[in-house]
């Protein structure tokens, strides 16, 4: 009959940890399946409570931090316009604070200076420093 509370207690903490989604009602859940484990080995129920406390403390402190660290990271390669932050363009049509067009990976963008009193003549090397929309914001490259 233990066996079947342990595993039901399993069951229902993992089934709200799909609502929760912090990690820790899974944890209890596997603690719960540890407590399930020592009494079908036939141990006590202190020995039950005991690796149910000791596994539900060493899975929140250790995997726990682990996993969501893991599932919070961000992406390891960027994509679309924040790839191209920071990569050097040529000035293909004069920059300035309106309009102008570089040069970027080999395809045309339209860009505008940062600085709305400066203006870049083409072969001007640029740097790329934010994009707004589809307009890419430039510094020239010193």
């Amino acid at each position: 009959m233990g066996i079947v509370v342990w595993l039901i207690a399993a069951a229902l903490l993992a089934a709200l940890e799909l609502a929760a989604g912090e990690f820790t009602f899974l944890m209890l859940g596997a603690a719960a399946l540890a407590g399930a484990g020592i009494t079908a080995a036939g141990g006590p129920l202190w020995l039950q409570v005991a690796a149910f406390g000791v596994t539900a403390l060493g899975l929140i402190v250790f995997l726990r931090p682990y996993l969501k660290r893991k599932l919070t990271q961000p992406p390891a390669i960027e994509t679309g316009t924040q790839a191209l932050v920071g990569k050097l363009a040529t000035v293909e049509e004069e920059a300035g604070s309106s309009a102008g067009l570089i040069r970027l990976d080999g395809e045309l963008w339209s860009a505008r200076t940062v600085d709305p009193d400066i203006a870049y003549e083409p072969g001007s090397r640029v740097r790329v420093l934010r994009f707004e929309g589809p307009t890419a914001i430039v510094w020239k490259e010193t």
